[in-house]
């Protein structure tokens, strides 16, 4: 009986299915013979009908497979493979099947009867020996396995990258990596440098991997941010580590060879990971000489991370290199506003009046112009944060905004900071009419959402929350991430201490604290913390209070006070939001200041275990490595 039957009802011809499973296409050869005008609704059907039904079999054979029940895989895989025995998946799928019910002689069966019907299948040779090493014969194993590297096509490129990937499918890393070289050996054009690296870095093959993602830098200069992240999982701040020490090696062996730029590069990098900035800077002189624009803008970047690291003597050597350089005007107040504020962050109130002469030697050589709008905008916040000559610094802004022909933006950066330094003198009232100018003035610019982002900070220091909670709701969606996440953090420090204690009283006293802390008033700051501490116990801003303070503390260089408040922090709040900060600061404070390592090794395999949502994750997991003494990932 055939699997359908035509009805012919006068006017139409109805088509009524038998076929449980699928169709099979040699019965409609007839029908498309016989009845001509049903051509294309026999091809929908095959097309609408007959493919999802194999495609279907498919996975639930898959599916069988992952639930572990093989005996029902088989069967379905057996129909499949009877259907088209030319797809190697349902062939794969099959014997794998067998091979988990430990069925080997079907499985051999098939591999066997497969291989009979083609000729030289490197593949299928693979395939054999993975099917006798699961038997733990590796000698018959690796008889097959040789035959495949010996018998595979060099000059097909394709091929040879589809038989690697065989090989790697089972973890066997070594045959792998020889059919890409000998693919490449026998191809010059053809490039595996990508599989060849990952591969090398599983063996732990280091100066092979290296080598291999510095040929693929040579062909490829974009590729340098994410070449560079693979090696970050190798080198760490210790020049003496194995990996570190492969890598430089391999890095001057290669500019001995060919000075190509980009082993400069790498070379800079390399000893900016280790925080040898000075030995950097010589790499970035030598890309300079050799790229002007280009090596200005590295020497320009290796400063602001010297900074960063809070090595300003090495900052301080590199910008001046840029100050003596034929650079451009607008690159040497670059340089000058770099240095002149990590100065001013840096160094304290002894060396203000030195500071002060340098701002004032710049400005009499470029000017208080628009040209050195930024540098006059950091001379005001000089003035009014480090010396606290507020009114001095608000009227120089002012007679800047008059004088001055600025853009929106200049103009608007004047007024940002004029309404900062109201806020330091409490005249919040005419803060926020500045921030509002400034948001009205450039409407969804990234600084018209810190403006907003500081009206809601503004009114939570003069404790209007209820405003403040209407704006930071907005900024929750900012484009800016920075910016949603400060919006995030307040907002839920308002509101969580707000259904709790409907007076707000320790939510004023943390505002008040939050306050201090940026008018630079630590020790009342740190005083502020404390009546938080001492009267509202068990309340829950207790633990903010205790890393606000904490941080207050470091700065200080209190730093067993601090260490104090981060375990108070892990004993009592260990299920709270800020658990994993207390973990992350307390280690760098074991770390950096009290030489603590093997108790900076414990809170950061805590948080790496116990915190994998962390901001602070990929960093801890970085520096618990190194502690650990791991030279590879």
């Amino acid at each position: 009986m055939l699997p359908y039957e035509i009805l012919d009802s006068g006017n139409s011809i109805l088509l009524k299915l038998y076929i449980p499973e699928a169709l099979l296409l040699s019965h409609f050869v007839t029908i498309f013979t016989k009845i001509p005008s049903m051509r294309l609704i026999l091809l929908y059907i095959i097309l609408c009908f007959a493919l999802p039904v194999f495609s279907q079999s498919e996975q639930l054979a898959k599916n069988y497979m992952q639930q572990g029940e093989y005996q029902k895989a088989v069967s379905v895989y057996q129909k499949l493979y009877k259907r088209n025995p030319n797809r190697s998946n349902y062939l794969l799928g099959l014997v794998e099947a067998h091979q988990q019910l430990e069925e080997f002689d079907a499985a051999e069966k098939i591999l066997m009867e497969r291989m009979d019907k083609t000729a030289n299948n490197a593949k299928l040779l693979v395939e054999l020996g993975h099917h006798y090493e699961l038997q733990e014969d590796n000698a018959k194993a690796q008889t097959f396995y040789t035959k495949a590297i010996e018998s595979f096509n060099k000059n097909d490129v394709n091929h040879a990258h589809s038989l690697a990937q065989n090989f790697e499918k089972y973890n066997l890393l070594d045959q792998a990596a020889l059919i890409y070289e000998k693919t490449m050996i026998a191809n010059p054009g053809a490039s595996f440098n990508q599989q060849l690296a990952k591969i090398y870095g599983e063996q732990g093959k280091l100066d092979k991997m290296f080598d291999s993602y510095l040929s693929i830098l040579q062909v490829q200069p974009s590729y340098k941010n994410i070449v560079q992240r693979k090696f970050s999982q190798y080198v760490t701040e210790d020049p003496l580590n194995e990996a570190n020490i492969i890598f430089r090696k391999l890095l001057i062996k290669k500019l001995q060879q060919n000075p190509d730029i980009i082993f400069n590069k790498m070379l800079s990098w390399l000893f900016v990971q280790q925080k040898e900035f000075k030995k950097a800077f010589i790499q970035e002189k030598a890309v300079y000489k050799r790229n002007d624009d280009e090596g200005l803008d590295g020497i320009i970047a290796l400063a602001r991370i010297a900074i960063g690291a809070k090595d300003l003597k090495s900052a301080t050597q590199i910008l001046d290199f840029i100050l003596q350089a034929p650079a451009s005007n607008e690159l040497k107040l670059t340089a000058h506003k770099i240095i002149l504020k990590a100065k001013t962050d840096l160094k304290d109130d002894k060396e203000y009046k030195e500071i002060e002469e340098q701002y004032n030697i710049v400005f009499d050589t470029y000017g208080k112009s628009s040209e050195t709008i930024g540098l006059q905008i950091d001379y005001a916040h000089f003035l009014a944060f480090n010396q606290d000559r507020k009114k001095e610094a608000i009227d120089f802004l002012k007679r800047l905004l008059d004088k001055e022909k600025l853009s929106r933006f200049q103009s608007s950066r004047a007024k940002m900071k004029i309404a900062d330094i109201l806020v330091l003198d409490q005249k919040f009232n005419q803060a926020l009419i500045y921030y509002t100018q400034v948001q009205n003035a450039l409407k969804n610019n990234f600084l018209a959402q810190d403006a907003r982002f500081k009206v809601a900070k503004t009114s939570y220091y003069k404790g209007d929350f209820d405003w403040a909670q209407t704006q930071l709701d907005v900024l929750k969606s900012s484009t800016s991430q920075l910016i949603a996440n400060d919006a995030m953090e307040l907002s839920l420090i308002i509101s969580d201490n707000s259904l709790e204690d409907s007076t707000q009283t320790a939510l004023k006293i943390f505002a008040r604290a939050d306050l201090l802390s940026f008018q630079n008033k630590t020790e009342e700051a740190i005083t502020a913390y404390q009546e938080i501490l001492t009267n509202h116990k068990g309340e829950k801003i207790e633990d903010e209070a205790f890393l606000r303070q904490a941080k207050l503390y470091e700065q200080e260089k209190q730093f067993e006070k601090a260490k104090v408040n981060y375990l108070k922090i892990i004993e009592f709040y260990g299920d709270d939001i800020l658990v994993d900060d207390a973990y992350y600061y307390l280690a760098e404070l074991y770390v950096n200041v009290l030489e603590e390592p093997e108790k900076a090794k414990e809170l950061y395999e805590k948080l790496i275990f116990n915190h994998a949502d962390s901001i602070f994750f990929v960093d801890a997991r970085k520096k618990y490595r190194t502690l650990r003494g791991d030279a590879i990932n």
